[in-house]
């Protein structure tokens, strides 16, 4: 992409915020920017064993997964002597999964699989009936499948070529639940909704909408990331349609100014809040060309001299001259990159400008660099 073509991509860029930025904020869903305290995932965890892989599984240096591979044979009423057992298609895995609050006996939940040991890969394998504990020890869930590994790995005679990590998988599905989670929403009078992106403004608001829907007194915000709903009497007894019609309820979410920067891809994402004050900014290009060409050097004829090669490399020098824009107090976001666009700045350059104006006190939003 060219300087023009790249200016006209921030220009249109800049021309849709102001245009977005004109038309007032959208409600969403309470059930979008909160969650019921206590109604979480769980987290689960087990250890299995991996079978079926081509030769890249442990090798001999790791003994656990032999002593596990003896062990689930004589549970199957096979008994071998673990010091004859040398195998490399088994890998010994750590296996992991999210058990949702709500999930029921019978339900099938994703399984993550990783190598504890020094397998080349799990590619092909399948996972062995693993038991998935939670924190208080109980088996909550039973995993076994066909690994997927998203990549791939191959090799011969030395030189071999790998993509992404081939030594962890999924077994989407792989996992049946066996008992639900605790749950703490029946019996209640009293729940707490709890914000996923704490703001006092918008507990605020949330309380509110809540109290506009049913009755004054229903709804409290506690702190920035909390809000106190009790329960209705006409709901005592079937917490599930409170809930559902509580859920829908919109309110009009508000956020910090904040803009966040990943410097190693380049992306500047700004939210709409974003306020500058009056500065000026000076921004300069400084552009290297260097062109290499190949010649060749002929002797002349009967003069007993060898034909050679060298290069010529030409090297160009050229600086911009500094351009000086003056940037008023108080912009908007579109007006922010509407007035970088005219200096014709970069993605890189943006990222170096917004440094700079956070550090000389000018930017009203948190700068978060990733």
């Amino acid at each position: 992409m060219n300087d023009t073509q790249h200016r006209w991509t921030v220009l249109l860029l800049a021309v849709g915020l102001t245009w977005g930025l004109a038309s007032p904020a959208l409600a969403v869903r309470i059930k979008d920017v909160t969650h019921l305290q206590g109604m979480r995932d769980n987290q689960l965890i087990g250890y299995g064993l991996v079978v079926g892989l081509d030769g890249s599984g442990d090798g001999s240096s790791t003994e656990f997964h032999v002593r596990s591979l003896v062990a689930f044979l004589r549970r199957n009423g096979v008994t071998v002597d673990p010091d004859l057992v040398k195998v490399d298609n088994v890998a010994a895995v750590i296996v992991t999964a999210d058990l949702p609050a709500y999930a029921r006996p019978g339900q099938r939940i994703d399984v993550t699989v990783n190598s504890i040991g020094d397998a080349e890969s799990l590619q092909g394998g399948t996972l062995l009936m693993t038991p998935l504990k939670g924190p208080d020890g109980n088996v909550y869930a039973v995993a076994q499948g066909a690994v997927l590994v998203g990549g791939f790995s191959a090799g011969s005679g030395g030189a071999g070529a790998s993509k992404n990590h081939v030594t962890a998988g999924r077994v989407p599905g792989g996992a049946l639940v066996e008992a639900s989670p605790p749950t703490v929403l029946a019996g209640h009078e009293e729940l707490n909704l709890i914000l996923d992106n704490p703001d006092f403004t918008t507990a605020q608001r949330v309380a509110e909408v809540i109290n506009g829907e049913f009755s004054e007194g229903t709804a409290q915000a506690i702190d920035a990331a909390g809000v106190s709903v009790r329960v209705p009497s006409q709901y005592a007894n079937d917490l599930a349609a409170f809930m559902a019609e509580l859920e829908r309820l919109p309110v009009h979410v508000d956020q910090r100014a904040r803009i966040v920067i990943d410097e190693r891809t380049g992306t500047v994402v700004m939210g709409e809040e974003v306020r500058i004050s009056t500065l000026a900014i000076a921004h300069g290009n400084l552009s290297i060309q260097i062109a290499r060409t190949n010649e060749v050097s002929q002797p002349y004829p009967d003069s007993f001299g060898e034909t050679t090669r060298f290069s010529n490399v030409d090297l160009a020098v050229q600086e911009e001259g500094d351009q000086l824009t003056l940037v008023p107090e108080g912009v908007s976001l579109g007006e922010v990159v509407q007035s970088l666009n005219a200096i014709g700045v970069t993605p890189r350059d943006l990222i170096s400008i917004l440094q700079a104006i956070k550090a000389a006190g000018a930017l009203q939003a948190e700068l978060v660099v990733q």
